[in-house]
């Protein structure tokens, strides 16, 4: 064999080498990037079991963040509704509760002479159903409890200008608090609200974790490459149990 023969045959065996490392190379990498992303399982793996607890203590804070947690906001979300329906009631309740007190106070300021500010709720009480301090301190001296009765000469002094005015007041007055009394229901709905959730949250997060129960036992594999250098030397396979 001639000298050019062999160089021939010389250098088509190192293309042959080169072009078998590559696809030796690739293969490998192939192999590797497969392996680490799919595992064939027997049984799904199953997820970490959620904390009883966490979701009470969440609904009790806000409604429906419970469910959110243990992944069953579809129920949680009705929750969370009725809160903000019942906060925009409280505050609607309350809102219209003031205006009408401060209207009732400014009718008998008009009409008896009312000095409004710095006075407690039982003081209107005693201009409502009085046509004015005399009558009301006479029937303290009758009930023989004189230290409630007020001074005709400061600013607790009131004489309306008609009955039928003090009337009205009265009535003003009672619907102002019959409003207000109402906000305070709606503060023990809130309460009652939250309570619920957090009831539900628990009961939820106990169907969650029995869910995941249901895995004890399951079987499923793991597989990862052993490679030292370039080309891999081998598969590892585990079989794992959840007891």
């Amino acid at each position: 064999m001639n000298n050019i023969s062999m160089r021939m045959v010389v250098f088509l065996f190192a293309v042959n080498i080169v072009a078998a490392q590559n696809n030796l190379f690739r293969l490998r990498s192939e192999l590797s990037t497969e392996m680490k992303m799919q595992t064939q399982p027997f049984a799904e793996q199953p997820k970490e079991k959620k904390s009883a607890a966490a979701a009470v203590i969440y609904s009790l804070l806000i409604p429906g963040m419970g469910e959110l947690y243990t992944g069953r906001f579809d129920q949680g979300k009705y929750s969370l509704i009725a809160e903000g329906t019942l906060w925009l009631s409280y505050v609607s309740y309350r809102q219209y509760g003031l205006w009408i007190r401060e209207d009732a106070r400014n009718f008998s300021a008009s009409h008896a002479g009312v000095q409004v500010n710095g006075k407690t709720d039982q003081f209107f009480v005693d201009v409502a159903n009085f046509n004015n301090t005399y009558d009301y301190n006479e029937k303290k001296l009758r009930d023989r409890t004189p230290e409630k009765m007020y001074d005709i000469n400061s600013d607790f002094y009131w004489n309306w200008d008609a009955d039928i005015n003090r009337q009205q007041f009265r009535s003003l007055r009672v619907s102002s608090e019959k409003v207000l009394n109402n906000s305070k229901f709606i503060i023990g709905a809130v309460i009652v609200n939250h309570v619920i959730s957090a009831i539900n949250a628990a009961r939820l997060t106990k169907q969650y974790n029995s869910s995941q129960d249901e895995g004890l036992g399951a079987w499923w594999l793991e597989s990862s490459l052993i490679n030292q250098g370039v080309k891999p030397d081998g598969i590892t396979v585990s079989i794992v149990h959840r007891f």
